[in-house]
């Protein structure tokens, strides 16, 4: 798969094209929850239409902590990761980020992605879907919008939150409260929508300058 940086010019697809989401898994854990909340969302999200989504479960992307120095280059084996993930990041219109809070926080291995990377979230838009105890992951949601600022990418005000998924979703990964996280989710994705294709014609008739 090839594709243009984020803030090089190309031909606009047509308004009604799907817009191409990237969904990020942010969890490796041992036992997480995180995949029967990504199965979840990508089924609600599917439901609402013009969305080409595409998966990423960062548990399937092998990048070092340990990253080269200003104009060094990775070796082979990181080299052959990123050429799996970096063009699928490049391709993407939008991102929607799954993540669980640890320590307030959100996971060493979702960050590595980010810094291993640039252009790819330029003048994009990104929302979120945190799960964890109380708090459902809220905390995590609200420093990556600082990452994401600084990466000059939108957030979108509204999120999906799932509080104690390990009690909130059946086993089946469905929140027992249905129409309340659906309800959430096409919120978000809504916000989302307008601001990729916002964007997206954005790109196509101006370079981002930043």
């Amino acid at each position: 798969m090839t594709a243009a940086h984020a803030s090089t010019p190309a031909s606009a697809p047509g308004e009604d094209a799907p817009l191409r989401v990237a969904v990020i898994l942010g969890s490796v854990r041992e036992g997480r929850q995180g995949r029967a909340v990504a199965d979840w969302f990508l089924g609600a999200a599917t439901a609402l239409g013009g969305l080409d989504l595409d998966l990423i479960d960062l548990a399937d992307v092998d990048l070092p902590l340990v990253m080269p120095g200003w104009g060094g280059s990775p070796d082979p084996q990181t080299a052959a990761a990123l050429a799996e993930v970096s063009p699928r990041l490049a391709a993407a219109e939008a991102f929607i980020i799954v993540t669980p809070e640890y320590n307030h926080s959100f996971p060493a291995v979702l960050k590595n992605l980010i810094d291993w990377h640039g252009e790819e979230w330029r003048a994009k838009p990104a929302g979120f879907v945190s799960y964890g105890g109380l708090g459902g992951g809220l905390r995590a949601v609200e420093q990556l919008r600082l990452v994401f600022a600084e990466l000059h990418s939108v957030t979108v005000r509204d999120s999906v939150s799932l509080h104690g998924p390990w009690s909130g979703l059946g086993q089946d990964g469905v929140p027992r409260d249905i129409a309340v996280a659906e309800g959430a989710v096409k919120g978000m994705v809504g916000q989302l929508a307008w601001w990729g294709r916002a964007l997206r014609d954005a790109r196509a008739s101006r370079p981002y300058q930043g």
